[in-house]
């Protein structure tokens, strides 16, 4: 898409660089941004340029760049007593996209557009990410990834804010993780994505996705029976209805495909 209303193109490589002015816009890997018009805008900042590492191993665990492409984070090298490691490529795949897309579209974008089905949210939530957010005052914060969207396609985040990067801890990535995803179409865009950790200490955790408006995360201190999980996962009240499903069709396939996770990670109990 032409985006003919832009005027500017700033490069970013600073933080003071990252100040927005009036009509402008952030762009990252763009695979949204030029889907559509966006006659508000009339410049945009190149967060490209600002040279963030999209991959980085720290002591407590793993840091992604917001600038990170998804097609860079699904080759990501498994570490010794990674158990978690299948669901980067499981969760990437989930973004229904073409290698054109997969090669430009970045975590951090995917995460700030925060639809329902944004495929790095569904990642953030099973693994307990956290998000670096700079503000545009030169301040910053620090958030759960499950707990910036609050709904299809809006978020927390302020005008001028920008995600620095997502870091997920160690505990989270020697977990062992169950995932599914279910769409009506054989290529359509994900209705549900459903994950389950088992962690070295015992507990469980599951997380609904797409199928419901933002992410909701059910933690256990061991993994739960069937009935209550299933009671649990159909208890939430923001399944919703679109041309990819209906919400009680949503609802119903969510509670049955993490009673399929739960068997999963019941065997290394």
């Amino acid at each position: 898409m032409d985006l003919n209303t832009i005027e500017t193109l700033r490069r970013a490589r600073t933080r003071e660089d990252l100040l927005l002015a009036p009509g402008e816009t952030f762009l990252a890997g763009g695979t949204w941004l030029f889907s559509e018009p966006q006659v508000q805008r009339t410049g945009l900042v190149d967060l490209s340029t600002m040279g963030w590492k999209s991959i980085e191993h720290t002591p407590e665990g793993l840091r992604i760049g917001a600038t990170c492409t998804i097609a860079e984070l699904s080759r990501i090298s498994p570490r010794a007593g990674w158990a978690a490691h299948p669901i980067f490529f499981q969760a990437a795949g989930a973004l229904l996209a073409s290698f054109k897309i997969w090669n430009m579209a970045t975590v951090g974008g995917n995460i700030c557009r925060s639809y329902a089905a944004a495929a790095m949210v569904s990642l953030g939530a099973a693994l307990d990410a956290t998000a670096l957010i700079w503000t545009a005052d030169g301040g910053e914060y620090v958030l759960p990834v499950a707990e910036i969207s609050t709904g299809n396609g809006t978020n927390v985040l302020a005008e001028g804010d920008v995600l620095r990067c997502v870091d997920i801890p160690a505990h989270a990535l020697r977990a062992r993780t169950g995932f599914r995803k279910i769409a009506l179409a054989e290529l359509g865009r994900s209705a549900a994505v459903l994950t389950g950790r088992l962690d070295e200490s015992g507990a469980a955790v599951f997380t609904v996705t797409a199928s419901t408006l933002r992410p909701r995360v059910l933690r256990y201190d061991a993994l739960p029976a069937s009935a209550r999980l299933h009671e649990d996962v159909r208890a939430a009240d923001d399944y919703y209805t679109d041309p990819l499903g209906t919400a009680d069709w949503r609802r119903a396939v969510s509670a049955v495909l993490c009673e399929e996770i739960r068997q999963e990670l019941l065997l290394w109990t």
